[in-house]
């Protein structure tokens, strides 16, 4: 079933990205509508990536720090374009903390023997393109809507790491890194239902 869902949304990611290729003179609503079906692609492969990522050392490690360099570069994102000051906050703190948490996760693997990704993967990279492509108006629910997946993705990696990882210190690491990570939850919950309430 798990393999089936992540074909099925990896498909529908190839067909929309395909879809906007093709539409190079679209209108920036169906640009949108298109980055918003990616994103959501993108979504559903995180929900299964999470819990499969961490069965083994390597893939937790390469999920954990593809997922924080994902979470810096959105931040630094949303610092400088979006017009809403709390969110701002958000993008922030999101660049501070998850990149502490890189930090202290990069020794770790190497004490490990386990190597560092050191860029995004496709899937990222993907969701960091549609937040750049959205509009001024579209920016904030954009990134909302990307940053409440991409946390319960952590999450759901971290709390199984927690449970069947084989590694003392990267365990100890993912104890520490969970709670930070479910403050991100409640503030982006928090700053989601507050944009909701906002005019746009």
């Amino acid at each position: 079933m798990r393999h089936a869902l992540l074909a099925g949304a990896c498909g529908l990611a190839l067909f929309t990205a395909a879809c906007q290729q093709e539409t190079g003179g679209a209108s920036d609503q169906q640009n949108q509508a298109v980055n918003a079906a990616q994103d959501h692609a993108a979504s559903v492969v995180g929900t299964a990536a999470g819990p499969a990522g961490a069965t083994t050392d390597g893939g937790f490690v390469a999920n954990a720090a593809i997922g924080g360099m994902y979470e810096v570069e959105a931040g630094r994102i949303a610092a400088e374009r979006s017009r809403n000051p709390a969110i701002k906050r958000i993008g922030e703190m999101m660049v501070t903390d998850h990149s502490k948490a890189g930090d202290e996760l990069k020794p770790i693997a190497t004490a490990a023997g386990l190597t560092v990704p050191t860029a995004l993967d496709q899937r990222h990279q993907g969701l960091i393109d549609n937040l750049r492509g959205a509009t001024d108006q579209d920016f904030d629910r954009v990134y909302l809507q990307q940053q409440e997946a991409a946390h319960n993705e952590t999450a759901s990696l971290l709390e199984t790491y927690g449970r069947v990882g084989g590694n003392a210190a990267l365990k100890g690491w993912a104890a520490k890194t969970l709670p930070v990570v479910r403050a991100h939850q409640e503030m982006v919950d928090q700053a989601d239902e507050a944009d909701a309430d906002r005019p746009h």
